[in-house]
This record gives structure tokens, C-alpha cells and sequence, in this order.
């Protein structure tokens, strides 16, 4: 029987870079890029009369005007800067609470662990955007009150994360050998806990940015978040909902708000491969 040949390709592409990674980059790239130097792709003011009012997509206005002549495009690709912003201030700041909180209550156990294990319970036993809502509501509208209840809905997802990998990694050998030697807890939980314990944290705020931008979307849809003359999706949505035939007032900041939580969609999925070779 012939033998089955051995040799290797001299270049193999990793297992996780497959074609929807590859895509999800490019997309979020394109879209940060779009935020970086929004000025060199439209002509027009985001927030002033660029044309008559509701006029359907064409040469000069590729996706039409809205109902007070302003230039869909331009508000679209304008609300890229303001979504991305808000999305990665959410994500760090969530990031930055549950993580220390969760290490704290994973190191630490006992009472510290059941009071803010009880708490971040709490907090998830509600619907994300109907807490986002409740909290929004009583700080009143904006774009900041609204940032601040997501991060209160985001917070504790990364707390029982941080706290999971904190109680796997405080076992292993090499911790209890540098607790032997009596080095002091606070060091022991940065240089010998922590450092392994941020791979799920990271594949997490990958998948969970496009949601953010979702959420904020929605909560300008609904009045709570950012207020007019802003150009934010969920409030370019909801201007078009009320004027159902003149579907291109939509239909930027919808395909906006798409293609964002797919390519983070995608590009968690890779991070995750990436990130823990069994799953390859």
C-alpha cells in the first residue's frame, strides 16, 4: 500500500482565520477607519439643510434626505464616530468594574464574594433593555444617562467571568507556591492570577461591542437616548419609522447598525479560536 505523502504546504493559514474573521475585520476596520476621517467622505453638515426635504436617493444625495433636507449619507456615516465612541466607552468601563470586581470576589471569597455575586445576580435577573430603560428613565434622556445604564446592565457579565477564572486559576500550583513564600495577596492576585485570566474577558467585549451599539441604538429609538439634532442610528431609525415610504431614511443607519454586529460577531469568533486552540 503506498504510503500517503508528508509533505507540508511551506505556508498554512491558521486554523481560526477563516473567511467570516477575515470578513468581520475588514468590516469593523472600514467602519473605524469611516469614524477617523468622516470630513474626507461627505460634503455636507450633518446637521444642516443639504437639499429639499425628502428627497429619494440620487447623484447628489446617494441615500436621499431626510425630513428636514439634511443628507442621509452624511448623517449615517457622522453617526459611526458618535456610536463607535459611546460603544467603546461602555465596554471599557464595564470591562474595568466587573473585572476587578469579580477578581476581588473570586480571590478574596467570603463575604466580599457573596455580596457582590448577590448584587451582580440582581442585576442580570433583569432584561437588559428593559433595565437599560428603567435607569435611563430615572436619570433622565441623553446619550450620557444612557451610557451609564449600560454599563450597569454590561458590569456584572464581566464580574462572573473574571470571578470563574479567578477561582480555576488561584489553584494551580504555581499560585500556591508563591503564596508559600509569602508573597503579599495584592501581588499574588496581579502578577500570578490575573495575567491568565483574560482571554474569555477579551473574546467577551469583542462579541458584546456590536451589542452595545445595539443597545444604545435602541434606546435612541425609543426617546432615551441621544437627542435631536444628533446624527445617532437608533434615532435616524426611529425619524424613519414614522415615514415608512420614504424607506431611505432607514435604511443607512439600519445597514450601519448590521454590518457592526456582524463583523464583531465574526471577529469574537476568531479572537475566541484565536484565544483557546481546543475550540480550532
Amino acid at each position: 500500500m503506498a504510503m500517503a505523502s508528508t509533505n507540508a504546504p511551506a505556508w498554512r493559514r491558521p486554523s481560526w482565520l477563516t473567511l467570516p474573521v477575515a470578513a468581520g475585520g475588514l468590516i469593523i476596520l472600514a467602519w473605524i477607519i469611516v469614524a477617523l476621517t468622516v470630513p474626507l467622505w461627505t460634503p455636507y453638515d450633518p446637521v444642516m439643510m443639504a437639499g429639499r426635504r425628502l428627497m429619494p436617493p440620487s447623484a447628489a444625495h446617494w441615500l436621499g434626505t431626510d425630513a428636514l433636507g439634511r443628507d442621509v449619507l452624511a448623517r449615517t456615516l457622522w453617526g459611526a464616530r458618535f456610536s463607535l465612541t459611546i460603544a467603546a466607552a461602555v465596554i471599557s468601563a464595564a470591562v474595568v468594574i466587573g473585572a476587578l470586581l469579580g477578581a476581588l470576589a473570586g480571590f478574596l471569597g467570603g463575604i466580599v464574594d457573596g455580596a457582590i455575586m448577590r448584587f451582580a445576580d440582581v442585576t442580570l435577573s433583569f432584561p437588559p433593555i428593559l433595565l437599560a430603560m428603567a435607569v435611563t428613565a430615572s436619570l433622565g434622556p441623553g446619550m450620557q444617562n444612557a451610557a451609564v445604564a449600560m454599563i450597569i446592565v454590561w458590569w456584572p457579565v464581566y464580574a462572573r467571568l473574571m470571578r470563574a477564572q479567578v477561582l480555576t486559576i488561584k489553584q494551580r500550583e504555581h499560585v500556591e507556591a508563591a503564596v508559600a513564600c509569602g508573597a503579599p495577596p495584592a501581588r499574588v492576585l496581579s502578577k500570578h492570577v490575573l495575567p491568565l485570566c483574560w482571554s474569555p474577558i477579551l473574546v467577551n467585549a469583542t462579541m458584546d461591542f456590536g451589542q452595545v451599539v445595539l443597545l444604545a441604538a435602541s434606546l435612541s429609538f425609543i426617546g432615551l437616548g441621544a437627542s435631536p439634532p444628533t446624527p445617532e442610528w437608533g434615532q435616524m431609525i426611529s425619524e424613519g419609522a414614522n415615514r415608512f415610504y420614504q424607506w431611505w431614511i432607514a435604511f443607512g443607519p439600519g445597514m450601519a447598525i448590521l454590518s457592526i454586529v456582524l463583523g464583531f460577531n465574526f471577529l469574537g469568533d476568531g479572537v475566541r479560536d484565536l484565544m483557546d486552540p481546543r475550540t480550532q
